[in-house]
């Protein structure tokens, strides 16, 4: 069933996460997401990002795993001033992210996750993974 609905899940998704940005279109949403979840990926080990991606909704895993270079060096998680410069400079000219975007993706995430699963994979992740998850 999760992936029989898993373009209208992602829609819902998609629409909740430009609202909480207060962005104009879900095309900006898009980008958005996947700066936000590429930061993130690039701060986890292998076995961490794959724990991290089961509690995702199908097609944000697919958007987390998506040109994943493996052999990419392992960044540290940094204070959130950092992380937002880098979820910024993600895709140049064609991101129009807020400052505030972790914390809209974030926002939007938790309420299309299975909420205690999310929160479980998280405690399992570097203390810098729960901080970066805060709405």
């Amino acid at each position: 069933m999760e992936y029989r609905n898993a373009s209208r899940d992602f829609d819902a998704f998609l629409i909740d996460a430009r609202d909480t940005a207060m962005l104009a279109t879900t095309n900006q949403a898009y980008t958005m997401v996947e700066a936000v979840l590429t930061v993130f990926r690039r701060r986890l080990s292998i076995d961490e990002a794959l724990a991290f991606a089961a509690v995702l909704p199908p097609v944000l895993r697919a958007i987390f795993v998506s040109g994943w270079d493996t052999a990419e060096p392992r960044k540290a998680f940094a204070d959130r001033e950092s992380l937002t410069r880098e979820v910024l400079a993600f895709r140049g000219d064609h991101n129009v992210s807020p400052a505030s975007a972790i914390a809209d993706v974030a926002a939007a995430l938790r309420r299309h996750v299975d909420r205690p699963a999310f929160e479980r994979a998280l405690e399992r992740l570097p203390a810098g993974a729960r901080g970066y998850w805060r709405a």
